[in-house]
């Protein structure tokens, strides 16, 4: 059975291309447009892996989303990529890192992100 994977993001043209890729490469694909529906799709569809957007309705949505899925046993085994623009959004000096506490992901990445660092992302985020 093909790894399944929830991409949770309100930009809907990086939804649909981050599809696109993803089905070409033999993933299943579903997706939700923000931290609730996404926290309810990942309980529901229990996906392989999440690519998680930060801003979305409020600013630290995808965070607040990563720790709500960690904190819920039902869902915390899911590895999570966030994907965020908010460095160069709110031209932050400094980067985000994966905490367990704070922001429990396994790997953050910066849009834009080039489709082969997505896909090596998400093999690793797999793998583990």
């Amino acid at each position: 059975m093909n790894p399944k994977i929830l991409v949770v993001d309100d930009d809907v043209d990086f939804v649909e291309a981050t599809t696109t890729l993803l089905e070409a490469k033999g993933y299943a694909v579903v997706s939700a447009a923000n931290g609730e529906e996404g926290y309810a799709m990942a309980k529901a569809e229990k996906p392989n892996a999440m690519l998680l957007d930060v801003m979305m309705a409020h600013d630290s949505e995808g965070f607040d989303t990563a720790r709500k899925l960690a904190e819920d046993p039902a869902t915390k085994g899911i590895p999570i990529v966030i994907i965020t623009g908010i460095r160069k959004s709110k031209a932050l000096p400094f980067s985000f890192e994966p905490d367990e506490d704070w922001l429990p992901v396994k790997v953050v990445l910066e849009k834009p992100v080039k489709p082969d660092e997505l896909l090596k992302t998400v093999k690793e985020a797999l793998a583990n």
